[in-house]
């Protein structure tokens, strides 16, 4: 039931071409309580995807680490009204699907379900955002399955790698915080502490339901209004506060000790961009001929041209105020240093060569024809405009995103590889057998040593 439901879900394909492609048309309003509500028809397929984005993330947890993930997760653990049996039941009979999750800075509940079954269904999806039960013996349970993917995560370097990146350029700062907790900070939340995360920002005033699909507009306009409009906040609500900036004063290397690895992982980079940032398309250009794609530089000097690593790539990981910039790669322990040195050299060949016209327009074909198949369908859209909402990405960016690739030229790639790709005080974090690679870390900067058997992923005072 649930392949033939995915089936019908990608047959919602948008058929514009990629030189003509724009958002399709949406409704916003907002209701009386604070809650925003986006409405986007697409009748190709008699299914419909519901969104609850609530401005709330790992920048907000605090001192306690890891509280807005299993808050998200445990929101599926049934609610004041039905027990998850009941719900998940419900969902599966009619071949439905049900999420939820938290991430940095955007937590949300996910379901995707057949058009008759909106009068079952959406009232059931309405429950969980509101009126979640985190039932205690459930919510036990889900710590226990969250505390043990942390400490397999830690036997997979390439699986953490990017925790300790985000935490060493971020330092004490919101945007440090690991999504996922740690280990210690975990088995010390309790049931009330993810009672009180929901009650302080699972609110309308912060928060916005997205719905796309097939539906009668004004009949679902009447339904949300219905389940959502009674929905109350309590106390002050939630004020945006600044989550941080990369520390880049000097050049630094993390090197994580994980005394058993046969491969060094690594990532080397620093600052990058917000996701609203005007030029934020034209990076995906240039990052694409960097570390974008099977063909990039790096893949293919690094795992091509020398067998040093089966992959290696490079991105912007933008967040709501900034971001962070990485090339990405891991290698064999005894080929590590010719590994970094390569990276580095092949990453300072932006700078030193430039981009030429031939290789542009080559990537921006690419970046052209991979755009439209990210939004072809109605969960697809949805999860689109829930960033829009959380991350203050406009509508032009997206309508303008062909014509802003189209922008980049050889002369213009110039200009905005100085502005925005690091070049100075490069930061780095290795993760491998510290005894073996001490003097090559040494060789890129300041070195700060940690375990990987370590609680959390940063070093201990």
């Amino acid at each position: 039931m649930k392949q033939i439901f995915a089936l019908a879900l990608a047959a919602s394909a948008v058929t514009a071409s990629a030189a003509d492609f724009k958002l399709p048309v949406f409704e916003t309003t907002m209701l009386p309580n604070g809650l925003t509500v986006y409405l986007m028809e697409r009748h190709e397929v008699p299914i419909i995807s519901v969104r609850a984005v609530v401005k709330a993330g790992a920048v907000n947890d605090g001192p306690q680490a890891g509280l807005s993930n299993l808050t998200g997760d445990a929101i599926l653990l049934g609610s004041q009204a039905h027990n998850k049996a009941a719900i998940d039941e419900a969902f599966d009979f009619r071949g439905g699907a049900i999420s939820g999750g938290s991430g940095t800075e955007q937590s949300s509940v996910q379901a995707n379900f057949a058009r008759k079954d909106i009068p079952v269904l959406l009232p059931l999806f309405a429950e969980l955002v509101q009126q979640p039960s985190f039932d205690e013996k459930e919510l036990d349970k889900l710590v226990g399955r969250k505390m043990n993917v942390l400490r397999q995560a830690k036997e997979s370097p390439r699986q953490v790698a990017g925790t300790y990146y985000r935490a060493m350029l971020f330092g004490p700062a919101a945007y440090g915080n690991p999504v996922g907790g740690t280990v210690n900070s975990l088995g010390a939340l309790k049931q009330a502490d993810v009672q009180g995360f929901h009650q302080r920002f699972f609110r309308p005033d912060n928060a916005a339901i997205i719905v796309v699909g097939d539906f009668d507009p004004a009949e679902m306009r009447r339904q949300v209004e219905t389940l959502f409009g009674q929905w109350r906040a309590e106390g002050p609500s939630p004020q945006r506060a600044d989550y941080g900036k990369v520390v880049a004063d000097k050049p630094r290397v993390w090197l994580v000790n994980k005394a058993d690895a046969i491969e060094t992982t690594f990532l080397i980079g620093g600052p990058g961009v917000a996701r609203n940032d005007p030029d934020y398309v034209p990076l995906q250009v240039l990052n694409t001929v960097l570390g974008g794609r099977f063909t990039s530089w790096l893949n293919e000097e690094l795992r091509t041209n020398s067998g040093l690593s089966y992959g290696a790539n490079s991105s912007f990981n933008p967040l709501s105020q900034t971001g962070t910039f990485s090339v990405f790669s891991f290698t064999a322990q005894p080929k590590t240093e010719a590994a970094l040195d390569l990276a580095h050299k092949t990453y300072d060949r932006l700078f030193t060569k430039g981009i030429d016209k031939a290789t542009l327009d080559s990537a921006k074909a690419y970046v052209k024809g991979q755009y439209p198949p990210r939004f072809e369908t109605s969960e697809q859209l949805a999860a689109l405009l829930g960033d829009m909402y959380a991350l203050g990405v406009s509508r032009e960016q997206i309508d303008n995103f062909m014509r802003d690739v189209d922008s980049v030229t050889p002369e213009r790639a110039k200009l905005l590889i100085g502005k925005h790709f690091p070049r100075q005080n490069l930061q780095m974090v290795m993760v491998g057998k510290a005894e073996a690679i001490r003097g090559i870390a040494a060789k890129y900067g300041e070195v700060t040593e940690l375990e990987i058997t370590a609680d959390g992923f940063t070093p201990k005072p």
